[in-house]
């Protein structure tokens, strides 16, 4: 797995300050302590959507679930949008393209703070 190469991006992501368009897939592998938390974080940057394609980058393999999950759970709304994309077999497949509204970024960005928080006394009991 790569590393993020800028020790900025790094501590803040760890530190829990926003997460920007440019915090990669990559960072994301790195620095957020659940699939949740990726998903949620990606979706917190301007512009960000995925499709279940899309999300295996972040290492989710049922985006679905994970959104249904931050909808229950946490009482988040996503925008679904309904597309249709090529496979990697060239056929097309009906697919949810699912993004965060910004009226949802305020109450998304006390989630993900409480599930760094989380995140954060794991790795240090492990220690």
């Amino acid at each position: 797995m790569k590393k993020a190469t800028r020790p900025e991006e790094q501590s803040r992501l760890l530190q829990g300050q926003s997460i920007t368009a440019s915090a990669s897939p990559d960072v994301l592998l790195v620095d957020m302590p659940t699939k949740i938390a990726r998903i949620l974080a990606y979706m917190l940057a301007p512009c960000n959507s995925l499709n279940r394609f899309e999300a295996e980058l972040l290492g989710d393999h049922c985006l679905h679930s994970t959104v249904s999950d931050l909808t229950h759970l946490y009482g988040l709304e996503f925008r679904r949008q309904d597309e249709k994309v090529l496979t990697r077999f060239g056929n097309p497949a009906d697919v949810t393209r699912y993004s965060l509204p910004e009226s949802q970024h305020e109450r998304a960005r006390e989630v993900l703070a409480r599930m760094l928080a989380k995140g954060k006394g794991r790795k240090e009991v492990a220690e």
